[in-house]
C-alpha cells in the first residue's frame, strides 16, 4: 500500500526535491525491450559449472512473465512476501522483477544465513513462499529448505525450476506495484541483536541508484561486474 513505509510528508518533500523516478524496475525493462530486444541484458556466470548464461532483454523479459506466473500459480497475491536465498544468479534478478509484475515484496536473503537466522526471518516476514537452491559452495541449502517448510506454517517451497516456467501467451506490460508500495524487505545482519527488517519502495531503491549511476557516469555500453551478494 501506497504510504506504508513512508508519511505524507515524506513523500511530498521527495518529490519536490526530484530524486524519485516515479517509476518501478519493469518500467525500464519494458523500455529496453522494446528500445533494444536483443541487446545483452545479463551475464550470469556460476563458478562450479564453469559455464555462462546470456539473455538479452527480450529473453529476461520471458523469464520474468514466466516466473509471475509461477508465482501466482503457487499462490502469490499483491503484497505478499516471497523470500528466496540465491547466490548471484540470473534468477535472483528475474525472481525480482517478477514481484514487481505481481505486486509482491521481495525479500532476498543472504547465503550464508542458516537456519536460526532463515528460521527467524521467514515467520517475521511471513513469507508465502520460499526459494532456494539445493546447492551452493558445497552447503546443501535444499534439505535446510525443506526443514523449514516443515517448520512454518503457511510457506510454501518453491524451486528455481519457476524461472524456467514455460510463458503460454506473449509477454504483457505493467506491474501491480506503485512506486511508493513496499517493493523489497531486506534483513540487517543483526550483529548487535536480533536482525531488523528495513523496508524499501521502489522511489527509494531507484532514487540512489539512478544516483549512483550518475555519480559514477554511466552509460549504456558500460559492463558493471557484482561480486557482491545481490
Amino acid at each position: 500500500m501506497e504510504g506504508l513505509a513512508l508519511d505524507a510528508r515524506r513523500i511530498g518533500a521527495e518529490r519536490a526535491r526530484g530524486i524519485w523516478p516515479e517509476r518501478v524496475a519493469t518500467d525500464y525493462l519494458e523500455r529496453w525491450v522494446e528500445e533494444k530486444p536483443d541487446a545483452t541484458a545479463i551475464v550470469g556466470w556460476r563458478l562450479e559449472e564453469e559455464a555462462a548464461t546470456t539473455l538479452t532483454w527480450r529473453g529476461l523479459a520471458t523469464r520474468v512473465a514466466g516466473t509471475a506466473a509461477a508465482l501466482e500459480v503457487a499462490g502469490v497475491r499483491q503484497g505478499d512476501v516471497v523470500s528466496f536465498q540465491l547466490p548471484n544468479w540470473w534468477e535472483f534478478v528475474a525472481l525480482y522483477l517478477a514481484t514487481v509484475r505481481l505486486g509482491a515484496v521481495a525479500n532476498p536473503l543472504m547465503p550464508i544465513f542458516r537456519h536460526r537466522e532463515l528460521s527467524f526471518m521467514l515467520r517475521q516476514a511471513e513469507a508465502r513462499v520460499f526459494i532456494a537452491p539445493e546447492r551452493f559452495r558445497g552447503f546443501d541449502h535444499g534439505a535446510l529448505a525443506r526443514q523449514l517448510a516443515g517448520e512454518i506454517a503457511g510457506m510454501k517451497l518453491l524451486g528455481l525450476e519457476i524461472c524456467n516456467h514455460p510463458l503460454e501467451r506473449e509477454f504483457e506490460k505493467g506491474a501491480r506495484l506503485r512506486p511508493n508500495d513496499v517493493t523489497e524487505l531486506l534483513y540487517t545482519s543483526g550483529t548487535t541483536g536480533e536482525s531488523k527488517g528495513a523496508l524499501h519502495t521502489s522511489n527509494t531503491l531507484l532514487g540512489a541508484v539512478r544516483a549512483w549511476a550518475a555519480h559514477m557516469r554511466f552509460g549504456a555500453d558500460d559492463v558493471i561486474f557484482m561480486p557482491s551478494p545481490l
